[in-house]
């Protein structure tokens, strides 16, 4: 299974509000970031939390987010970031 994305792209987290269970944080929705790693093909969490198999599996990266551009009263450093795993169905293309 190959992913969508390469380690360098820019990438923008779904602002999608399911109802459920989801596995992508809030707080990173609309958020652009930047694919640091590809881990491969997972099974879903999102339909294992309802007793689903999880299948077809979800490939998953790791994206790199700017603090600034989460938190609108940052006032660390310019350079922090924060990392997170986000699974393929949660990205679209960055600019």
């Amino acid at each position: 299974m190959e992913g969508r994305y390469q380690v360098g792209e820019r990438v923008v987290v779904r602002s999608d509000t399911p109802k459920g269970y989801c596995r992508t944080p809030f707080y990173l929705r609309g958020r652009p970031g930047v694919v640091t790693g590809q881990l491969g093909p997972f099974l879903d969490p999102e339909k294992m939390g309802y007793g689903l198999p999880g299948l077809p599996k979800r490939f998953l990266y790791t994206v790199r987010f700017g603090q600034s551009g989460l938190w609108s009263d940052y006032d660390g450093p310019a350079g922090d970031t924060l990392i997170a795993d986000i699974f393929e169905h949660w990205l679209d293309p960055g600019e």
